[in-house]
């Protein structure tokens, strides 16, 4: 069982180029700033939850690591469409849920889109650099990014299994800390009460299919937040089929998706 937090991104660093590539972002000051400007835009003048540099932690580790239950029954798109191998495929899931964000530092509105702009110029520094040998295999692994990132609007169909992990991930970030800016500061409304409920969220092997998304709420308004959060982002990514949801409270099991 895995908890969502930000430390476990650290459990999935174990190949020099996911290390190389997490240390880069890190690191970077143009990745920072954005993440930074992100929290700005989203939290100081929207009264949002944080989307800086802990969610993008958060996400790439839940997103590496529902990519590693899943790919036990499936192949990853990019290997199965010749683009990279299996290690390449990891590294666009780090990549595409660390940064899926940091169109936020311009505006929350189209932030998908403006992500994707946003991240071209620093894909191309630390893409080039891992693949200096091979430019035009960096350029594939951009593309596919760059996917991830537009295609993490949930109106927008996912169109590779890296894009629609790195979607679900997304949604897995949505345990009581996750409200707590908007809640304090006056949003009293379904959305802050409904987070307030879930008390932890832990991804699985499943018994069905192979993720499960495990919610556990002290309060029946946390059904509103998987409803309207992750059930939107599993719809929308591709890989519904292979990821089931569960919620409980007080040990007693109450939704099913």
């Amino acid at each position: 069982m895995v908890a969502v937090s930000y430390r476990v991104i650290h459990r999935h660093l174990d190949s020099p180029l996911l290390s190389e590539a997490f240390s880069f972002l890190e690191n970077d000051v143009e990745a920072q700033s954005y993440l930074k400007m992100a929290n700005v835009m989203a939290v100081k003048r929207l009264g949002y939850n944080d989307h800086g540099p802990v969610h993008a932690k958060i996400i790439a580790g839940s997103a590496l690591e529902i990519f590693s239950l899943l790919t036990d029954a499936v192949e990853p798109s990019s290997v199965m469409n010749g683009i990279c191998d299996y290690e390449d495929a990891r590294l666009i899931v780090l990549l595409g849920a660390y940064l899926h964000d940091v169109g936020n530092a311009i505006h929350r509105i189209d932030h998908e889109k403006t992500g994707a702009l946003l991240a071209s110029n620093l894909l191309d520094r630390v893409l080039l650099d891992i693949y200096d040998d091979d430019p035009g295999l960096a350029y594939r692994v951009k593309s596919e990014v760059l996917h991830t990132l537009y295609s993490s609007d949930d109106s927008i169909p996912c169109l590779s299994v890296e894009a629609g992990v790195v979607t679900v991930a997304d949604g897995t970030d949505m345990a009581g800390g996750r409200s707590r800016v908007p809640f304090l500061s006056g949003k009293n409304d379904i959305h802050a009460i409904s987070a307030q409920a879930i008390n932890k969220v832990t991804i699985v092997k499943g018994d069905m299919k192979p993720v499960s998304i495990q919610v556990f709420m002290d309060n029946p308004a946390g059904i509103f937040q998987i409803e309207e959060v992750i059930g939107k982002k599993i719809r929308s990514s591709g890989i519904g089929e292979l990821v089931e949801v569960t919620a409980s409270m007080n040990g007693e099991e109450i939704k099913t998706l």
